[in-house]
């Protein structure tokens, strides 16, 4: 069996009542096999970002200890997007409105490059709508290559960015 490793998953959504969403996604990948929910963060209202004529998104993010592999895990949270109805096959949705994403931002320390899993995420270090919600969570950790997710955010204009109540 592998040896437990910290993730964590940025989840985002902007159909439906994306709140309820992505409270029911912090019980789908607590469910995950061998890995429990950690932390999960506030949620946040944020607007809307690569194509902004749509729906302000709800962005949150989640830290998990999982003895899944990173490639399994990474399998995992595409199931659990489907399970809630999105498809990544629409050449049109690229930042585009979506029921859930859940993207699989950082996996221990690892620096990870294959086709389909890049890790770090490869803009974690660029989006204050990712950034916010981990910064809530876990602010000292170590982005590979890019300091700290507060040091990152601190370079970052997070305007109309809004914790829900």
């Amino acid at each position: 069996m592998n040896p437990p490793v910290i993730a964590f998953v940025g989840l985002g959504g902007n159909v439906g009542d994306a709140a309820a969403t992505l409270r029911e996604a912090f019980t789908a990948l607590d469910g995950l096999p061998d890995t429990r929910l950690l932390r999960a963060s506030p949620l946040y209202c944020t607007p809307a970002w690569g194509r902004v004529d749509q729906p302000d998104f709800i962005n949150a993010a989640a830290k998990l200890e999982t003895r899944l592999e990173a490639r399994a895990l990474l399998g995992a949270l595409l199931d659990v997007e489907r399970r809630f109805g999105r498809d990544r096959h629409d050449d049109d949705a690229r930042w585009g409105p979506r029921t859930l994403d859940l993207d699989l931002l950082l996996f221990g320390d690892a620096s990870i490059d294959a086709p389909g899993l890049r890790v770090p995420h490869p803009y974690l270090h660029e989006r204050a709508f990712v950034l916010v919600p981990l910064a809530a969570i876990a602010p000292e950790t170590v982005i590979p290559g890019h300091g700290t997710v507060r040091s990152a955010l601190a370079g970052l204009a997070a305007d109309g960015i809004e914790a829900l109540p």
